[in-house]
């Protein structure tokens, strides 16, 4: 029963909505129950003059209130769905679903599962089995049939796969199980793209008449897919595609990332109306494009829009040497002209200026090319010599041209793949052809294997190879007399490669065909900017571990449990559930291995015909709900509003026994003392930290000055006046407000609270014991400060001796570790944080102020502008700054200073705010910002 957006499970409850008129009848005729009342002399006569009434009846509220919560009730039981959904018209005794879970299904994943729950719930109403496949995954995964739990339990558990579907053997195995029930019901959430071998996929599976056909695919393909990308010479070209159903006008941005997934580029593709391929170009700097890791399309959650890089999308540094001299008259016979045109276009050239190849050779070496091409070079000076050959076995790529200089040259092994002949092999002369020689079928096993042969190119003159058992092995390219035409070999990380022929077309007519072009690319791309990890020199394809995946959603993800090892050969590998799109390899060298390839076609797919009724399915969320459960929550609610009216109208919520108030305070009292008497028995013990919290908050909650308690007295309280004095004169003249000062018993009390500990020596004190000397220690090393004062600066002996107070301290520095001290200079920081002081002074003056040392104390010349962050950890002096800051309660100083100057307490007051700022704010005041203001401050 449905009516509009609300509709019923159970409709015949809401036959009970008829009694609400009956429960009325009964409410109103039940009146409450009266209000008793404790007979109060004074609240009577209160009410003396007051009517007194009897509800014969509710009050129509809490009537209303009551029947309302009896339709809720009834409205629950009828199980109301609010926007309830169509029932999808499936029949048969099956349901065969099938899902695409490839890489186009990720962005609407969600919605996809959604659509399928709800064929799934409406199967197992009608008690039917259901066969469930995806189409991206493994070939013995299970497909049914299951019951209407097994086969959610199963959706949930399904995800996206970063590969394509699979449809004709998912196909298959779904109709073969269809075979053995006729009639089904068959349901396909397509991800709208079309694949091969669809419509043999299609017939097979809807050829058995099933019973009606569900069909569901996206609204609108809007993907944008990476299909290649490209390292130019002057930008990094991206080339992206969309389906042909979106003919509109598009343009989407680009993004590379490096292999820390830093974004360090981006680029702009934009569709022209009816477009389905478009272009984006990064023009950015060579070095930053050989950085690219990653190349992604923003907005787009799927694993066809990135493409991972490996090195041979980079693009290489390449160097060019040669020994003849270019003809500016007939520079088609330049050694270097046919290779410049053929490399310029994917390689960064680069050449010596010198002509002297002891000079050449180390000047392309130290801007570290990935290969060097030498066009007829032949004897290499020693010095330079060794430096090519330890970058070769580094990791480069030596490229060679035969000529008449190499000819003539004696064998280098360390820098040829093979030995050569002395001479060369000529038409016409010893040793030689009767015709020119083709070029014969490339080794399978070499870097040209997947490059055709060139038919029309012809060689007349070569360098020959000595023959030896490897030679086979070596060969990348043979003529058709056997011969080779191009030889490579593996020196340590490096590789040699030798072209028995002239880079110009004078011994063959190969530098002006297309292979030459594409035979130095690839040796280009072998060389992989000093390392490969595949097949370069006639190797074997390798098996590459999985080392960083995309995922369905386009993110790198570590491998997972499905990925195998890569067959990395000449042609590229198809991208499988075992072979997902990713980078293989190593931390020492990877091989991009992406989804996409460059035909690539987003082409929409297309409906099968059946006779069978086919019903269009949308992809959306299940937007119904049931109401059962607010509609009874609510019905509770207001049977708590009810239970609460009913005291409330009772009076119990209204008023309180004072026998129940007498005897719960009895009560409470009671349990007050058992659980001091408790506490007083056995567990004392607990209280005891309840004045350390206390104190520890305090401490923590308003900056406060601190001074060590020595035993004495009158020392003790001078120093307590001396701080009370100086945090006063803070609060008047700063906006650092600190509390009262502290006496810190430093063998026990905690120091971390205290920024700054001021530590008067008394001679007659005991001496710290060890573990003090630590405490003191750790606290000078955590960031706290301790000025020591022996208050001596006129108690020194007549012969310069030291003074009691002076020798106690260096007995408690020697336990220290006390970094270099010296006197504050006059630049510190310690002379502008606040006030600016050419000196200390406190009751005394003369002493200077001893800091941490950070320069050479006898280089006072070009003295810099500290700069760290540091504070020094000690501060000492002699001039008693506590008896300076004392004052008494009136605040009138309590001691003299000597010599009696009324300004020496002021500057003392003044030293010790500079102090404090010095504690609070480090060197901020030598930021280079202030320098002006202090240098016009101080009249310079």
């Amino acid at each position: 029963m449905s009516w509009l957006p609300l509709s019923f499970g159970a409709p015949m409850v809401l036959w009970g909505l008829l009694a609400l008129p009956v429960i009325w009848w009964l409410l109103r005729l039940t009146p409450p129950r009266p209000q008793a009342e404790i007979f109060p002399p004074l609240k009577i006569l209160a009410r003396v003059l007051k009517k007194e009434e009897t509800p014969h009846q509710s009050p129509w509220w809490l009537t209303l209130l009551r029947l309302l919560m009896a339709a809720l009730v009834v409205l629950a039981l009828a199980d109301p769905v609010f926007n309830p959904r169509e029932k999808l018209p499936a029949s048969g005794p099956a349901l065969a679903l099938v899902i695409d879970n490839g890489w186009a299904a990720a962005p609407d994943w969600d919605k996809r599962v959604a659509t399928a729950d709800r064929l799934i719930a409406d199967a197992g109403g009608n008690g039917d089995p259901v066969i469930l496949a995806f189409t991206a995954e493994r070939p013995n995964a299970d497909i049914g049939p299951f019951d209407a739990q097994a086969a959610r339990d199963r959706l949930r558990a399904a995800a996206p796969r970063p590969v394509p579907v699979d449809r004709p053997a998912v196909y298959a195995r779904v109709a073969a199980v269809l075979r053995e029930l006729p009639g089904a019901s068959v349901a396909v959430l397509s991800d709208g793209l079309s694949a091969p071998g669809d419509e043999q996929a299609f017939q097979g599976l809807l050829g058995h008449d099933p019973a009606s056909l569900l069909w569901g695919a996206p609204d609108r393909l809007g993907m944008v897919g990476l299909t290649a990308a490209a390292n130019e010479v002057d930008g990094f070209t991206l080339t992206a595609i969309r389906a042909s159903g979106d003919a509109g006008p598009r343009q989407v941005t680009s993004g590379a990332f490096d292999d820390k997934g830093r974004r360090i580029a981006d680029a702009a593709i934009i569709f022209r109306p009816g477009e389905t391929t478009a272009t984006g170009r990064m023009t950015v700097p060579f070095e930053l494009r050989n950085d690219f890791a990653a190349v992604a399309i923003d907005g787009e959650p799927q694993a066809g829009a990135v493409r991972v890089l490996d090195d041979s999308s980079k693009r290489r540094r390449v160097g060019l040497l040669s020994q003849a001299e270019a003809d500016q008259a007939q520079p088609l016979l330049s050694p270097l002209y046919y290779i410049r045109r053929a490399l310029q276009p994917f390689a960064d050239l680069i050449e010596p200026t010198s002509a002297d190849l002891a000079d050449a050779i180390p000047q392309l070496l130290e801007q570290k090319p990935a290969m060097i091409v030498m066009a007829d070079v032949g004897t290499i000076p020693a010095g330079a010599r060794v430096q090519l050959v330890d970058w070769v076995k580094g990791g480069g790529t030596l490229v060679r041209f035969a000529g008449s200089r190499l000819a003539a040259a004696e064998n280098d092994e360390d820098l040829l793949p093979v030995r050569l002949r002395l001479g060369e092999r000529s038409l016409g002369g010893a040793l030689s052809w009767t015709t020119p020689q083709p070029v014969a079928e490339f080794p399978p096993t070499g870097p040209f294997a997947d490059l055709s042969a060139p038919s029309e190119v012809t060689v007349s003159r070569q360098i020959l190879a000595e023959p030896t058992p490897d030679i086979v092995e070596r060969t990348w390219a043979s003529l058709a007399d056997g011969t080779p035409l191009v030889t490579g070999d593996r020196r340590e990380k490096g590789t040699i490669v030798l072209f028995h022929v002239t880079p110009e077309a004078t011994w063959s007519n190969l530098p002006i065909s297309g292979s030459f072009v594409d035979m130095l690319r690839r040796v280009v791309q072998l060389s992989r900017n000093q390392g490969s990890v595949t097949a370069a020199s006639g190797e074997a394809a390798v098996s590459l571990p999985p080392f960083r995946m995309i995922a369905a959603d386009g993110r790198l993800v570590p491998p997972t449990s499905d990925a195998k090892p890569l067959l990395a050969g000449p042609a590229p590998a198809r991208v499988t559930i075992e072979n997902p799109p990713g980078l293989y390899g190593s931390e020492e060298g990877v091989v991009a291995h992406n989804l996409l390839g460059p035909g690539a076609a987003f082409v929409p797919i297309v409906r099968p015909q059946v006779p069978a009724p086919v019903t269009e399915l949308r992809y959306a969320f299940d937007e119904s709900r049931d109401m059962k459960g607010p509609l009874m929550a609510a019905a509770l609610l207001l049977m708590v509003l009810d239970t609460l009216a009913v005291l409330w109208m009772g009076g119990i919520l209204t008023r309180r026994p004072k026998r129940a108030a007498r005897t719960g305070a009895s009560a409470a009292a009671t349990l007050l003392a058992a659980c001091l008497a408790l506490g007083g028995v056995d567990h004392a013990h607990a209280d005891d930290s309840k004045p350390n919290d206390i104190a520890s908050i305090d401490a923590v909650s308003v900056t406060r000055l601190a001074y060590v308690l020595t035993g004495d007295p009158s020392v003790d309280s001078t120093s307590r006046a001396g701080l009370a004095g100086l945090t006063r004169f803070l609060i008047e003249k700063t906006a650092l407000e600190p509390g009262d000062p502290a006496g810190v018993d430093i063998s026990r009390d905690e120091l971390a609270f205290y920024p700054l500990l001021y530590w008067p020596i008394d001679p007659d004190a005991a001496m710290p014991s060890e573990a003090t000397i630590a405490r003191i220690d750790a606290y000078m090393q955590q960031g706290g400060t301790v000025l020591f004062d022996t208050r001596d600066q006129f108690a020194s002996g007549l012969d310069g001796s030291a003074s009691p107070a002076t020798q106690r301290l260096r007995d408690i520095l020697g336990n220290l570790n006390v970094p270099p001290l010296e006197p504050v200079p006059q630049d510190h920081v310690l002379t502008k944080s606040f006030f600016i002081l050419p000196e200390f002074p406190g009751r005394f003056n003369g002493s200077p102020l001893w800091v941490e040392a950070s320069f050479n104390a006898s280089n006072t010349e070009n003295r810099p502008v500290r700069t760290g962050d540091g504070v020094s950890p000690i501060m000492i002096t002699a001039n008693d700054f506590a008896g300076a800051w004392a004052i008494d309660e009136n605040g009138d100083p309590l001691l003299p200073t000597v010599p009696a100057d009324p300004m020496q307490r002021i500057y003392a007051l003044r030293a010790g705010v500079n102090i404090m700022m010095y504690m609070l704010t480090g060197n901020y005041k030598s930021d280079q910002v202030h320098v002006p203001v202090l240098l016009e401050r101080l009249g310079q």
